[in-house]
């Protein structure tokens, strides 16, 4: 495991101001934080991808040491390694995929509690398909004034899965993790354009093939282009900078953005073990305050910081991608096939759009894909899905750090939700199909998918039965 941890002047001085305030009971500022925490070392983890620039922020610009932490941040190998390190303590937290704790809640691979607080990025992913793919991709793809029309939809990948299965191939693709953002994406994309991803029977079966046209197996985020070019898989959806990577080593092109598959959707997530929320709840503030302050960073005045942060993000203990290939997609643009690069502003969105704040109906949404796939089997009434949800997001946990940060005159109260946020987003169509999605009708969303579960379907002896 890689890691960073920094000894500083900054650290010593507050180590040297403790002292002095402890023996005098005078609790000020951050001092008076640190003395109030529970656990004041903390080891968190991450994955290689841009969208962990929060944690790297929060080190690097000193606000984990304004709240009396010391923290490490540790790179981990995979996400199963990851949520498992958590769940045993050796973690005190991580970044996460969005989906990930609802797959432990409901014992999916990794049975635990995993609660969130804080939304660490918006948006972030896109879907690459190797060079071959796209050559035969694109004569179906419409041209307007001379470009190809975005965003590109995976009916125009229907032939040549007609071709690889004519020849008697696979066509395989990766992702991930079961129960990550990654494979729901993918899985939405290639359904919207008509192509079966498969289904899951837990626990008798797990590989998600189940009458699949498109094969989706798990690789490592800063695997999958050398694993394209290799020709194991001839496509994937990963956050970035690994499909920008593929457009800079020439071995691929990105066809979507999630932000144009579906607008603002929430992607990782900071989460703790709840033992561990439950057991440090001024530690877990902290942290919370810190990372809303480099989200704010992050995203100031037009993104005029992002460049520092690619910087940040480059160096080999967090991502470790050449500045060139970070900076294509955080500076608010896009690369498709090579040459074509076109504005995306809200690729990577840190904290507009409230995009900080953990949103009840995300967590909705994303188990509504995973009882679309089966994932979750049996059917579920619609106030499950949002008793769920409850139990994973905490929005209380980042109001109180918000309110916090506002009393200290680092944040002002229009920069965060209303104190009556219901913590649901109105119903929205901002998806490529455009069906749209209304929280608090889980089951009647699942009816409107042509392919997908619905009603009281499951998947039994390879089948989908009623």
């Amino acid at each position: 495991m890689k890691q960073t941890g920094r000894f500083t002047i900054k650290k010593l001085a507050t180590a040297l101001i403790a002292v002095a305030a402890a023996s005098t009971f005078s609790f000020t500022g951050s001092v008076y934080a640190a003395e109030k925490l529970e656990k004041d070392s903390l080891k968190l983890g991450f994955i290689k991808l841009t969208d962990m620039a929060p944690l790297a922020v929060a080190l690097e610009k000193g606000y984990f040491e304004d709240e009396g932490l010391s923290v490490q941040l540790e790179a981990q190998a995979n996400w199963k390694v990851l949520l498992d390190r958590v769940v045993s303590g050796e973690l005190d937290g991580a970044h996460m995929l969005a989906t990930l704790p609802f797959g432990a809640a409901i014992g999916y691979g990794t049975k635990a509690d995993i609660v969130s607080a804080f939304t660490m990025t918006l948006n972030g992913d896109a879907i690459t398909v190797s060079n071959d793919v796209w050559k035969q991709m694109k004569p179906q793809i419409p041209v307007k004034d001379g470009k190809l029309v975005h965003p590109v939809k995976a009916d125009t990948l229907k032939p040549v899965l007609e071709k690889y299965k004519s020849a008697g191939k696979p066509f395989n693709m990766a992702m991930t993790f079961p129960v990550g953002t990654h494979n729901m994406k993918l899985r939405y994309w290639l359904a919207a354009g008509g192509i079966k991803p498969g289904f899951y029977a837990p626990p008798e079966d797990t590989s998600g093939q189940i009458d699949a046209e498109a094969m989706l197996s798990v690789t490592p985020p800063p695997q999958m282009p050398a694993t394209m070019d290799s020709g194991t898989i001839v496509g994937y959806c990963v956050g970035e900078p690994w499909n920008q990577q593929a457009v800079f080593k020439g071995i691929g092109v990105p066809v979507i953005s999630d932000y144009e598959l579906m607008k603002n959707s929430a992607e990782k997530i900071f989460g703790v073990n709840k033992e561990w929320a439950d057991k440090n709840p001024n530690t877990h503030k902290a942290v919370i305050k810190a990372l809303i302050r480099a989200s704010m960073w992050l995203d100031a005045e037009n993104n005029k910081n992002r460049n520092e942060g690619v910087e940040m993000l480059s160096q080999k203990q967090y991502v470790g991608a050449d500045y060139e290939v970070l900076a294509n997609s955080m500076n608010g643009t896009f690369e498709y096939e090579k040459g074509d690069k076109r504005d995306l502003p809200d690729f990577n969105v840190f904290f507009r759009h409230n995009g900080s704040y953990p949103y009840y109906s995300d967590a909705v949404w994303s188990l509504t894909q995973m009882r679309r796939w089966g994932q979750i089997n049996e059917y579920k009434p619609d106030g499950w899905y949002l008793e769920t949800a409850k139990k994973v997001y905490r929005p209380d946990i980042y109001m109180a750090a918000a309110k916090a940060l506002i009393a200290e005159g680092k944040a002002k109260a229009g920069d965060f939700p209303a104190d009556n946020e219901t913590g649901i987003k109105p119903p929205s169509a901002d998806f490529i199909d455009g069906i749209a999605f209304d929280a608090t009708k889980p089951n009647d969303y699942l009816t409107k998918f042509p392919i997908g579960l619905k009603g009281k379907q499951k998947v039994v002896g390879g089948k989908v039965v009623e």
